[in-house]
């Protein structure tokens, strides 16, 4: 009988343990979008920049021509009021999908999804965001 309870004991902990490097990995893809948010409203382009993957920077090669882009096409995350995290999920190895629900300078109300990718060195940094307009934050 002790076995069975070891066993079972054993089963729930890598139960719990997956699941919370599931947490672990969710909240530093938060915190990366969260640094670069912050940025944007200190324009700290470098910073922001900074979050920004491999895959991004060979598109947008310097700080001005990447802060070019987020202020000509995604002014509701370049300059939010408020943004708040809605759902996330993993969508690969070492690939995260982050809903954000942001109210941007117009006050208008605007959903942005985040794609952000595990590094060699252990960092989330942000592959992809697009941005639709939102009704989800008048309930």
């Amino acid at each position: 009988m002790p076995v069975k309870q070891l066993l079972a004991a054993l089963f729930l902990f890598s139960l719990t343990a997956a699941g919370s490097a599931g947490e672990a990995e969710i909240k530093a893809a938060q915190s990366t979008i969260d640094n670069q948010l912050k940025a944007f409203l200190a324009d700290d382009g470098a910073l922001a920049y900074s979050f920004a993957a491999p895959s991004i920077r060979r598109i947008f090669p310097s700080v001005d021509s990447f802060m070019g882009m987020v202020t000509n096409g995604y002014m509701p995350v370049r300059r939010p009021q408020s943004y708040v995290f809605g759902r996330s999920e993993e969508i690969g190895a070492g690939r995260i999908a982050q809903q954000v629900f942001v109210v941007g300078p117009d006050g208008k109300e605007y959903e942005a999804l985040y794609t952000l990718e595990r590094q060699p060195d252990g960092r989330f940094l942000i592959t992809g965001c697009s941005l639709r307009a939102s009704n989800s934050l008048s309930t």
